[in-house]
C-alpha cells in the first residue's frame, strides 16, 4: 500500500511505458473510517493490487475535485473517493456532501467523453478491511478493461481552472 498525503503533487505519480502498462489508480480516502479500513485490509492480510495509491484526505467531504481532473489529466487511469459510510461521517454530513459532487463531476466527465469505468465511489467503514480489498480490486479490474486513459488533454484541465476562476 502506498500512502501519499493531500500535500503531494499529482506530478509525482508517473506513467509507466505502455508495453509495462497496468492501470493507476488513485484513491482519495477519508483519514477517519476508509482509511483505517483500508488499514485493517492491510493488517489482515487483505490482498489487493499494489497500483492502488492512497491520499489522505480529512474527509471525503472536502476533496477538491480539481485534484480528480488533475490526477486523470496527468495520466492517472481511474480513481477511487472512499468515503465513510453514511451516519458515520466524523464532519456531520460531509461524506453525503462527497458523494453528490462526485456523481456531478462524473456527469460532466462522462458528458466530454471520459468512461465511466474511470471513476468510483464507495463507502468503507472503519471495520471493513475485506470491503476495502474488494473494491480496491474491483476498480482496478474495471479500469483495466477500459485500457489506458487517453480522454483528458492539458487543454481541458486549464479551461476548468480559468472557468472556476471566472
Amino acid at each position: 500500500m502506498t500512502i501519499v498525503d493531500q500535500q503531494t503533487s499529482t506530478r509525482e505519480i508517473e506513467t509507466p511505458p505502455e508495453s509495462d502498462w497496468e492501470p493507476r489508480i488513485v484513491a482519495f480516502i477519508c483519514s477517519w473510517c476508509s482509511y483505517t479500513g483500508a488499514d485493517l485490509a492491510g493488517t489482515a492480510g487483505a490482498q489487493y493490487p499494489p497500483n492502488v495509491r492512497l491520499i489522505r484526505v480529512p474527509c471525503a467531504g472536502r476533496l477538491d475535485l480539481l485534484f480528480v481532473l488533475e490526477s486523470l489529466q496527468r495520466g492517472i487511469d481511474g480513481v477511487l473517493v472512499v468515503g465513510c459510510p453514511p451516519d458515520h461521517c466524523h464532519y456531520g454530513e460531509g461524506n453525503l456532501l462527497a458523494q453528490r459532487r462526485f456523481r456531478l463531476l462524473k456527469g460532466l466527465l462522462e458528458h466530454v467523453g471520459v468512461e465511466p469505468g474511470r471513476l468510483h465511489f464507495s463507502w468503507v467503514g472503519a471495520s471493513e478491511g475485506p470491503k476495502f480489498a474488494r473494491v480496491a480490486s474491483e476498480v482496478v479490474e474495471s479500469v483495466r478493461s477500459l485500457g489506458p486513459s487517453r480522454t483528458l488533454v492539458r487543454g481541458m484541465y486549464a479551461a476548468s481552472r480559468s472557468a472556476l476562476v471566472e
